[in-house]
C-alpha cells in the first residue's frame, strides 16, 4: 500500500457504484491521504439502475455524489463517428467513444469544485485507463488509478468490501462485465472469455433473435448528418433510441469477435449496436452515391485512422482535427435520403437519392447512345489503351525468355558437337 502522506483536499472520483469504484472511496481517503472524495456520475445513456445503484451506494458511503447529464454531447460525438464510418476490427465504436467524454465532464467538474486530483478505478489491463487518462493528463490534476497502482485483484476487493461493509453485494456483479451507453452494449467475461463458448439469447437485451419479419425505413442526412428517421425530425438522443428499439427489434447489431486491445492483449468480446449498425449503413450507402471514386478510396484511409485514435481515447490529437478537415468537407456533400431494409438481423440499403448524388442516369443507361458530345464510339481509343502498357511489357518480357532459352539451346548445341568430335 502507498504510505499516507498529508491531506491533501479533495479528489474527484469517476464513480459508477460497482466494486471498483465503491472500494476506491476509502482507498483513497486512508492510502493516498484525501481529506475529502467526490463523486462524479457522467450519464451517457446508461439503464436507470445503474444510477439508482450510484446513488445508493454513495448515500451508503456518506460520498457527495454529482450525476452530470451528457446525452446529448455523447450523441453528437456518435455522429462525429458516423461521418467517419467509425468501426474498430469490425464493429461500431462504443465504449471508447464514451470515455473521452466521460473524462471531460469529470475534469470539468472537477475544476468546478476545487478538486486538485482526479481517480477512476479501472484496472491496468484495459484500455479505459488510457483513454480517461488521455484527457486528464493534459490537466494540472494529480491522476490517481489505485486498484491498478496498489496491484488489487477483483478477490481483494471482495473481501476488502466485505470486511468494511462496504455497499456492494460480496462483490458480485453478475456472470457477465456488461458496459451499457446510449449508442452500444458490450458484454464480456465469464464464461465468454472461453473463445468456443456458443453464448445463448440470455446475453444479449436490446436485440431480439433474427427473423424472417422485414421493415422498411428511411433515414434523412444534412451534410452527413442524420437528423430524421421516416421523415420525423428527432434530436440525437432521441433517434438513436428510436432506431435501438427498431432495429433491435429484428436483431440488427449482434456483434461477437476476438478483440486486440491496446496493451496487446486479445479478448473474447461481444456487442450490441441496432442504431449504430442502421446509421453507419446508411451513411456509407450516402457516401456511395456523392462522392467521386477518388474521395472514397481517400476517405477509407482518413475513416480508419480516425476509428484507431477514437478506440484509443486520443480524439484531441493534431493528427484527429486533420482528419475531421477532411471528413467535414466531404460530408457536405452528403445531404440525402436513404432507404434501410431490416431482416434476418441485417440492415441493408435499398434505395437512395441525394441532390449532390455523382450520378447520371442518361450517362449509365445502355439504352442511351449519346451523352452530351460523347458516343459510345469515343470509348473504342480508351479501350485500346487501356492495358496498352501491361500488354507490352508482357511482350517484351516473352520475347527476352525466347532469346534467352535460344542462347542456352545454342550453347549446348556447341558443347555437344566438341564432345563428339572429341
Amino acid at each position: 500500500m502507498v504510505s499516507n502522506t498529508a491531506d491533501r483536499d479533495r479528489v474527484a472520483l469517476a464513480f459508477s457504484g460497482g466494486l471498483d469504484t465503491t472500494v476506491c472511496v476509502p482507498l483513497l481517503e486512508e492510502e493516498y491521504g484525501y481529506d475529502e472524495v467526490i463523486g462524479v456520475t457522467v450519464d451517457v445513456g446508461q439503464p436507470e439502475e445503474e444510477f439508482e445503484e450510484a446513488e445508493e451506494t454513495a448515500e451508503a458511503l456518506g460520498l457527495e455524489n454529482h450525476v452530470v447529464d451528457a446525452k446529448s454531447e455523447f450523441a453528437r460525438t456518435c455522429f462525429d463517428a458516423v461521418r467517419a464510418n467509425a468501426t474498430y476490427q469490425g464493429y461500431p465504436l462504443g465504449t471508447a467513444l464514451a470515455r473521452p467524454v466521460i473524462a471531460q465532464v469529470i475534469l470539468e467538474t472537477a475544476e468546478e469544485l476545487g478538486c486538485s486530483a482526479l481517480a477512476h478505478g479501472s484496472t491496468g489491463k484495459g484500455n479505459d485507463q488510457l483513454r480517461f487518462e488521455a484527457v486528464w493528463r493534459g490537466s494540472d490534476m494529480e491522476v490517481i488509478a489505485p486498484v491498478r497502482e496498489l496491484g488489487l485483484t477483483r478477490e481483494w476487493e471482495t473481501e476488502y468490501a466485505a470486511e468494511r461493509d462496504l455497499p456492494v453485494e460480496g462483490g458480485d456483479e453478475g456472470t457477465y462485465s456488461i458496459d451499457t451507453n446510449l449508442w452500444s452494449r458490450s458484454i464480456e467475461g465469464g464464461q465468454l472469455e472461453e473463445p468456443s463458448y456458443v453464448p445463448g439469447e440470455e446475453i444479449y437485451e436490446w436485440t431480439q433473435a433474427p427473423n424472417e419479419e422485414t421493415d422498411h425505413l428511411e433515414i434523412t442526412f444534412e451534410e452527413g448528418y442524420p437528423v430524421a428517421v421516416n421523415g420525423t425530425e428527432m434530436d440525437g438522443v432521441e433517434l438513436i433510441e428510436h432506431l435501438n428499439e427498431l432495429a433491435g427489434a429484428h436483431g440488427v447489431g449482434r456483434t461477437d469477435l476476438m478483440e486486440d486491445r491496446m496493451l496487446g492483449l486479445k479478448v473474447r468480446e461481444n456487442y450490441e449496436h441496432p442504431a449504430a449498425t442502421v446509421l453507419l449503413n446508411a451513411h456509407e450507402a450516402l457516401e456511395e452515391l456523392v462522392l467521386t471514386k477518388d474521395e472514397r478510396s481517400f476517405k477509407r484511409q482518413v475513416d480508419q485512422q480516425w476509428a484507431e485514435n477514437a478506440y484509443q481515447g486520443l480524439v484531441d490529437a493534431p493528427l484527429v482535427e486533420g482528419l475531421e478537415a477532411f471528413v467535414d468537407t466531404t460530408n457536405e456533400h452528403a445531404t440525402g435520403t436513404v432507404t434501410m431494409k431490416l431482416e434476418g438481423g441485417r440492415a441493408r440499403p435499398i434505395g437512395r437519392e441525394s441532390e449532390y448524388a455523382v450520378y447520371s442516369a442518361e450517362a449509365a443507361s445502355f439504352n442511351t447512345e449519346t451523352v452530351g458530345d460523347i458516343t459510345q464510339a469515343d470509348a473504342t481509343g480508351v479501350a485500346k489503351y487501356h492495358g496498352f502498357q501491361d500488354r507490352l511489357a508482357n511482350t517484351i518480357r516473352e520475347r527476352a525468355m525466347e532469346r534467352a532459352s535460344a542462347e542456352v539451346a545454342a550453347d549446348g548445341g556447341d558443347d555437344e558437337s566438341t564432345t563428339r568430335n572429341e
